[in-house]
């Protein structure tokens, strides 16, 4: 299913044994676009630590009650190693983070969750090579950071990034959503990160293969509709592209 970043924010976590916290933040990855981390704000009970919670540890999302299912006690989490969120996460604390809970390494491999292309929800305890050092990931990014940036076709500026639309199977980010307010009232459009050509990130810009008019004449979306697979299909073959969900059979990967 579906989900939209700016709608989870403020989700509450529910662990094994209470509640864990709010949902803060995200972070992904630019190489596959997968949501890597939430931040999730503890509030009182680990005196405002905020802590990163893994895709791995992720149940069900609740919309009615705007929770999640976290398969981790408390105590797991208050044992977890620490984090200062207004740093960049270090290769050395990932590798840290996932030893103490048993977890592949995403990095390990060539897909999307390292050896495999998909969560595995009860993975054997693959830990994978301790490479990296105390580097700094330079792939991981904030979803708050992105949002604002603005986005160039491959004839000019369009719009700015909005928002972001993720698999919530397999936490993979499938769509940018793009403000147009300036150029078209009034009308948002999605782009997928496949479509991406490259990201400035010091010039906070998005640059995409596409051209404006193609842009302009594709299909409207709307955050008040289902986002459905004949949409998708839409989209996909306004722009003469592959669907996600095509590689993602030929890789064996669950889709929804």
């Amino acid at each position: 299913m579906f989900s939209k970043i700016k709608t989870l924010r403020g989700y509450t976590l529910r662990g094994l044994d209470g509640e864990i916290g709010k949902v803060e933040e995200f972070f992904f990855d630019d190489k596959h676009w997968a949501v890597r981390y939430l931040v999730v704000d503890t509030g009182s009970w680990l005196s405002g630590r905020e802590v990163l919670i893994s895709p791995y540890a992720l149940g069900m999302i609740n919309w009615d009650e705007r929770d999640i299912t976290v398969g981790l006690t408390r105590k797991q989490i208050e044992e977890s190693p620490p984090i200062d969120t207004d740093k960049p996460v270090s290769r050395q604390y990932e590798q840290d983070y996932y030893g103490f809970y048993g977890w592949p390494l995403y990095w390990d491999g060539p897909y999307m969750w390292g050896a495999v292309p998909y969560i595995e929800r009860n993975p054997e305890m693959r830990k994978g090579k301790n490479e990296g050092g105390k580097s700094i990931d330079p792939h991981l990014r904030s979803t708050r950071a992105v949002s604002a940036y603005y986005v160039q076709a491959n004839d000019g500026e369009l719009g700015h990034v909005d928002d972001f639309i993720v698999d919530d199977q397999a936490w993979a980010i499938r769509y940018l959503v793009v403000g147009t307010r300036n150029w078209w009232p009034g009308k948002k459009v999605l782009i997928s990160p496949q479509w991406i050509e490259r990201v400035s990130w010091k010039d906070s810009k998005v640059f995409i293969s596409l051209s404006q008019e193609a842009i302009k004449m594709s299909p409207e979306y709307s955050e008040e509709a289902l986002l459905t697979r004949e949409y998708e299909t839409g989209l996909h073959k306004h722009y003469s592209r592959k669907g996600y969900w095509i590689e993602d059979a030929a890789a064996k990967v669950p889709v929804h």
